[in-house]
């Protein structure tokens, strides 16, 4: 096969500038590469996953977009970073884990972000990056910029729920968002005809009402005059498109995988097909290039790379602090009590206060938005967002579709690009559906590239109300295990509102729980007005003197109601925020008392409250009078029927735990 002829060109209406520009942008990230391998060989980085080959899609893609527009690469898309002119010694130091990086060390290779260059970096997850995309997108509507987005993704990829979910939002919202799937044959070792069975990839675009289309991904004119063309389309006239691009993979996965599984014929075929080589040979054939400009340009490039690696060379290794590791898993931000303007009060239901604190915060932050099934038209399950469609509008008050991981994904999106957002979810039960975005994402953005996630998930939890397996659980443990993120789950109507209040001020993810038993059964008197409880301070609701109850939600309740039956003098502690916990306001009741009685409706294995008495006996040991005691719901799923249920939930086992205590 003659090479010159492997790849058609047509050049449409682009300058000979912008033909070299193109050529320059592919030879670069060749070059880079090049030299990477022969560092990966020395030892002087750890990994590598080549995109020889794949250049013109990287290339082409982000030539296409404009410089504010935000790219989603891949770990193959080294052509991204390149084209944006993101400097070569902070990807070397990126690369070796210096502080000259994007990561502080923290991370490898393409795993990070920086809005300085509009580009967030690849996901390992791989799915949820097309969520962040679309969240993206969603902000470029919102506030009315005529700018759109563009993620990555390979054949592998969309086989992952998050890719249909993504899509399928996407196309409902009609968000102006490109899905460039980069079709290299393989996935690790797979080849597509174990990845799927449809013809083409772009098919899959068509059942979810968007434009869809392949194109050659190794022809970079191609490639770039087809986004160039449906970016100023979508910039217009907002939809999402989805756009397969053809191409190989010229090298393994990641260079200790090798290639032995691909026939030599294949590596034959796609050699011939090479981006670089070909566009180079056609720009020969146009006089636009000579061999010496050819020899000078790749001159020029090994001589930046080389500057760069001396930079980056000379770059001292992490300062490894671990105080720096610590501060940096949070924002920064000074969570504090304030009090309304608005003196006046009125007796309010658990659920109106919620409801009320989440009408006063959309009123203080004008850009939030507000995310859930049946939560517009309908007001939600339990008519917390009631009327709030028409006060607040479509754009701000959303319904979503049944894809709780793309919504998550959408609200770090929005974070991104500095818009708050509140995802509830249903029922506490449902966030499994969404808990990679917000254990692997929300929770790490922060301490990985330093990029807030200002967002609230609501949690209606708890047993009680006999909603069995599905609709019933306490699951706050499953969080308060993942760093980065804040949790909460207030006991009274004040605390709620305050809360939730303080949650919105918070730059961090916070997932706020509310307990659905005490929705209507619970009423205070609480202010009207704008005010604000701090997160991770607990509360002493009631003073003692022979023994702590630490507790929250449910629990504060059934303490007080076991404690007046006892006649106890009982000190109850309300932790009201499980991370971070308020290790001083513990450490000040266990002094006051000597004994200590932990509850919690959720089950006791795995509990928080096996920290809490773990952090007791290896501080406080001396000051115990008895050993620290849990009470906690059976270790099983959470019963239908009621009397299952009681026999469930640690209420009356703790009146007997309590009563044991106290005689010890």
């Amino acid at each position: 096969m003659n090479i010159a002829n492997s790849i058609r060109y047509d050049k449409a209406q682009l300058s000979d500038t912008q033909l070299l520009d193109l050529y320059k942008n592919l030879l670069k990230p060749r070059l880079v590469e090049e030299k990477m391998l022969i560092r990966l060989r020395q030892g002087k980085i750890s990994k590598w996953f080549s995109g020889i080959g794949q250049e013109a899609i990287s290339v082409g893609c982000t030539a296409a977009m404009k410089s504010q527009e935000v790219v989603f690469p891949m770990h193959r898309n080294l052509g991204v970073f390149t084209t944006r002119n993101v400097p070569l010694e902070r990807l070397f130091c990126q690369w070796q884990g210096k502080m000259l990086g994007f990561t502080k060390g923290r991370d490898r290779s393409f795993h990070f972000g920086t809005m300085d260059y509009n580009i967030v970096g690849m996901i390992s997850h791989l799915g949820p990056q097309l969520s962040l995309s679309s969240g993206v997108a969603l902000a470029h509507t919102l506030k009315e910029e005529q700018n759109c987005s563009l993620v990555f993704t390979g054949e592998g990829g969309t086989s992952q729920g998050e890719f249909h979910e993504a899509l399928n939002v996407a196309s409902v919202w009609q968000l102006p968002v490109i899905f460039v799937i980069e079709n290299n044959g393989y996935g690790l070792s797979t080849p597509v005809s174990e990845q799927y069975r449809c013809e083409k990839l772009s098919d899959r675009g068509v059942g979810y009402g968007m434009r869809a289309m392949t194109i050659d991904g190794n022809n970079v004119l191609e490639v770039y005059n087809t986004i160039s063309k449906l970016t100023e389309e979508i910039r217009k006239n907002p939809e999402p498109i989805l756009v397969e691009c053809q191409t190989f993979r010229m090298r393994g996965h990641e260079e200790a995988s090798g290639v032995k599984y691909v026939p030599k014929e294949l590596m034959e075929e796609w050699a011939q097909k090479d981006p670089l080589k070909n566009f180079e040979t056609y720009l020969l054939e146009q006089g636009l290039l000579t061999e010496s400009t050819i020899a000078q340009l790749t001159k020029e490039i090994k001589q930046e790379i080389n500057d760069a690696l001396e930079i980056a060379d000379n770059e001292p290794k992490v300062n490894v602090e671990t105080h720096y590791e610590l501060m940096d898993v949070f924002a920064n931000h000074k969570s504090v009590d304030t009090t309304p303007k608005n003196k006046s009060i009125s007796e309010k239901r658990f659920v109106d206060a919620i409801s009320d604190g989440l009408n006063l915060a959309m009123e203080h932050h004008e850009d939030l938005v507000l995310m859930g099934q049946d939560i517009a038209d309908y007001g939600g399950v339990f008519k917390i967002t009631d009327g709030f469609l028409e006060k607040y509008g479509r754009q701000r008050v959303r319904n979503t579709p049944l894809c709780e991981s793309a919504i998550l994904g959408i609200a770090l999106g929005l974070s991104i690009k500095g818009i708050k957002s509140m995802v509830e979810m249903q029922f506490a039960d449902f966030v499994t559906c969404g808990f990679n975005q917000i254990v692997n994402n929300h929770a790490k953005a922060h301490y990985r590239w330093g990029q807030k996630s200002n967002t609230v998930i609501r949690m209606p939890a708890g047993a009680g109300v006999a909603a069995g397996p599905y609709h019933s659980q306490t699951n706050e443990a499953w969080f308060t295990h993942t760093p980065g993120l804040k949790v909460v789950f207030p006991s009274s109507p004040y605390d709620a509102k305050g809360m939730l209040l303080a949650a919105f001020e918070d730059p961090n993810p916070v997932l706020f729980f509310e307990h659905k038993a005490l929705y209507r059964s619970l009423s205070e008197e609480i202010p009207d007005g704008y005010y604000t409880v701090a997160l991770g301070k607990a509360k002493v609701v009631r003073p003692g003197q022979d023994v702590s109850i630490i507790t929250y939600g449910m629990g504060v309740h059934w303490a007080k109601e076991i404690v007046a039956e006892l006649e106890a003098d009982a000190e109850i502690l309300d932790l009201r925020t499980l991370s971070p916990l308020d290790w001083e306001a513990i450490e000040d009741s266990v002094m006051r008392t000597g004994k200590v009685l932990v509850l919690h409706e959720d089950i006791m294995q795995g509990g928080i409250g096996a920290d809490i008495s773990a952090y007791i006996n290896e501080h406080l040991f001396q000051q115990l009078d008895a050993p620290v005691m849990r009470c906690a719901s059976l270790n099983t799923p959470v019963p239908f029927d009621a009397e299952l249920e009681k026999n469930f939930l640690p209420k009356d086992r703790f009146r007997k735990k309590l009563q044991e205590l106290l005689a010890y």
